[in-house]
């Protein structure tokens, strides 16, 4: 490996560190659970399995290759590792970000897709879904996400979580970040009594879809 190679990887690394450790300290993981990696060339480099964020450093570094054969690291991949390889080889994705936030996971166990309650569903592709539920860690559960995941870049793992990809780690998580408050907005506005939140139509997305190739994203 090069020297400029190493570089990179290292720096990945530290992105994929300082991500995870943020989904742990904005609530939307416990403990070990929910998973970060990133791409570099040919490596994905992806959090260990049931070892503390914090506890995280340079020398701790995982990676594998696109069939899941490790080339990097001691530690064991994280067991959803095929999450992470299935979007990374049916995507341009950088980095991915999965997650067991609350209100996303509750949502996911009530709807087949998330009510389009903001325009924020634009920034994601579009209404997200929700993937059927196959347990954790397999083959199944990384088919039904992909099924999901058509003409998205974030979807729902139904009883489990949500799984965001992006052009760089800051992205996948921001992405994460909207859907689940995405997810905590529509649970707000439809536990009002005797009310049900107004939806955007698919004319009124579509003409969100446009202002974002004009404008880029909305803030």
């Amino acid at each position: 490996m090069s020297e400029q190679q190493r570089d990179a990887i290292g720096r990945a690394w530290d992105g994929v560190v300082t991500t995870a450790r943020r989904t742990a300290a904005d609530g939307l993981v416990v403990g070990t659970s929910g998973n970060v990696s990133a791409r570099v060339g040919g490596t994905v480099l992806v959090t260990p399995s049931g070892v503390p964020y914090d506890r995280l450093g340079p020398e701790d570094v995982v990676g594998v290759d696109l069939e899941g054969n490790r080339v990097l690291g001691e530690l064991a991949p994280t067991s959803e590792l095929p999450l992470h390889l299935a979007v990374y080889r049916n995507s341009d994705a950088a980095a991915v970000v999965h997650t067991h936030a609350v209100h996303a996971t509750a949502v996911s166990t009530l709807v087949p897709e998330v009510p389009p309650v903001h325009y924020a569903t634009a920034v994601l592709g579009g209404p997200v879904r929700v993937a059927a539920y196959a347990r954790y860690g397999t083959e199944k559960l990384a088919e039904n996400m992909l099924a999901a995941l058509r003409n998205r870049t974030g979807c729902l793992l139904q009883n489990h979580g949500t799984i965001t990809y992006g052009a760089s780690l800051d992205e996948a998580y921001d992405r994460t970040a909207q859907l689940e408050w995405l997810c905590r907005l529509w649970l707000t506005a439809s536990s009002v009594p005797g009310r049900s939140p107004s939806l955007l139509s698919p004319a009124q997305l579509r003409d969100v879809h446009e202002a974002l190739k004009g404008y880029g994203q909305p803030g």
